[in-house]
């Protein structure tokens, strides 16, 4: 059972700010190889916690949309599937505006979760 405070969400940011800003800084010096291992790690976390917090919502949003696209439903999975199928058969092709317009969104919502800074 989940706990109520603090959330999967704030202990996993809680844990990449202190290895940001605490433990980095004082390992740039003494261990700089460590210090790299270090900010590698504390920018996992952060991503764990960018997909605990966000995750759930893209992933519905993302199955509204394929649900809407391909017409039927399914989990997931099954429909990004579905539409792999119909991408590597020509059903579907970069002329279709509704597919363009799911694949930014989709793009768009998995980069918000990685790399939110990238533009």
């Amino acid at each position: 059972m989940a706990q109520d405070r603090p959330t999967q969400a704030e202990l996993l940011a809680a844990v990449a700010e202190f290895l940001r800003d605490e433990a980095v800084p004082t390992l740039d010096k003494s261990a700089p190889g460590l210090a790299f291992q270090l900010r590698v790690a504390a920018n996992a976390l952060a991503i764990l916690e960018r997909e605990s917090r966000l995750g759930p919502a893209a992933d519905a949003r993302e199955h509204r949309r394929l649900v809407q696209l391909l017409g039927r439903d399914g989990t997931l999975d099954e429909l990004n599937r579905a539409l792999a199928a119909e991408l590597r058969a020509g059903t579907r092709d970069e002329t279709d505006a509704a597919l363009m317009a799911h694949l930014e969104a989709t793009v768009a919502d998995k980069i918000a979760i990685a790399n939110p800074r990238w533009k």
